[in-house]
């Protein structure tokens, strides 16, 4: 993102939706679920009075403009000592995370570049403070236009591959979710090379991990077929049902919103199939929530409109009397029973009754 004439991003406020309503499966992630002190190297009184400024700065609803410049000043100065630059990150990490007011007021004062420095820093405290610093301003939409402009994306990538604790790898990945709500640049953050750790993120996560890159995978890929392909190719569809079929997971809503993002490409619909999808979308539409059963009925629907093979293996899971259920119920939105109703219509169709039924291209 680095050039004479860096370029010029657009905020898009993304509701996420893909056909299905998925404004509850999904939030934005929040600011720093990191711990609220780091480790200090010091001990005894000289701990205790550090702790204690980096308390007193950051009580207060906001902070002065003197005082963040010379947060910022000091963060910027190539000599500052490492337990300075370390209390100079964390106060305005923590400013950035109680106040909105102040993630404006910082990155007007200069904090982006030198923050984003600390991601290519030795010490793992400044590389942590720095990813999560950068997540809090980001909180901030009027921000994430001087952050990627700034070249923020690619250290955050490599945040999310090599971070120094699960919560710098976690709050990257947060970070890059509210950038790619930027206008086009959610393809740049693919080709920088966060898919396939996010997936990887996906796979081998904690809980939280986890919430984070499906949500990221979703805002990445819903509006960009380059992105959805990366993830197919990259292995997203497995760890995907996975989630889905695991009710206790706690992730079955999001990961069905991903995968019917992957669906609407003809490789993300041959890798569900392949990776024994269909069985568990079934069951999401007999037995899963109002949410799950419509998101399931879309991804069903598009695994099936261009391929007389897949209705056949869909038909054969029993998959018609849930959705003659469904699409008789009074409960269900009116969209969505014309959806039902169109599927119950293909997988009712002779199997020599379609001319595209060998998987057609997109």
């Amino acid at each position: 993102m680095e050039s004479e004439s860096p370029p010029m991003y657009r905020y898009m406020p993304r509701s996420y939706s893909d056909s299905g309503d998925s404004s509850g499966a999904f939030s934005d992630c929040n600011s720093d679920r990191s711990g609220e002190f780091p480790p200090s190297p010091l001990s005894g009184a000289a701990a205790s009075a550090s702790l204690h400024r980096i308390l007193l700065s950051c009580a207060a609803v906001d902070s002065s403009d003197e005082v963040i410049d010379s947060l910022v000043a000091e963060l910027s100065s190539p000599n500052t000592d490492l337990e300075s630059l370390r209390r100079a990150a964390t106060e305005l990490r923590l400013l950035a995370k109680h106040n909105p007011d102040n993630r404006i007021r910082i990155a007007r004062a200069g904090a982006v570049r030198p923050l984003i420095s600390l991601l290519s820093h030795q010490d793992p405290i400044l590389q942590e403070n720095g990813v999560t610093a950068l997540l809090n301003l980001s909180l901030c939409d009027e921000n994430k236009a001087p952050i990627a402009e700034a070249g923020a994306i690619r250290p955050l990538v490599r945040a999310l591959k090599s971070g120094p604790t699960a919560a710098a790898r976690e709050n990257a990945a947060c970070a890059l979710l509210r950038l790619s709500q930027l206008d086009g640049l959610a393809t740049a953050i693919g080709r920088a090379g966060a898919i396939p750790l996010l997936v990887n993120l996906l796979e081998t996560g904690g809980p939280r991990g986890k919430k984070d890159a499906a949500t990221t995978l979703y805002s990445l890929c819903h509006g960009s077929r380059e992105n959805k392909l990366q993830a197919v190719q990259h292995g997203a569809v497995r760890p995907l049902l996975e989630l889905m079929a695991d009710s206790e997971s706690g992730m079955v809503d999001k990961a069905a919103y991903v995968l019917h993002a992957l669906v609407t490409t003809s490789e993300g619909r041959d890798a569900a199939v392949q990776e024994g999808g269909i069985p568990v979308l079934v069951e999401m539409v007999e037995a899963g929530t109002p949410r799950q059963t419509e998101i399931a009925t879309l991804a069903l629907l598009q695994i099936c409109e261009e391929n007389s093979t897949y209705r056949t293996m869909v038909a054969r899971e029993g998959a018609i009397p849930p959705l003659v259920a469904l699409s008789q119920s009074s409960d269900a939105r009116p969209k969505l029973k014309t959806k039902a109703e169109a599927l119950i219509e293909l997988l009712r169709k002779p199997r020599s009754a379609s001319g595209r039924s060998r998987g057609a291209a997109e």
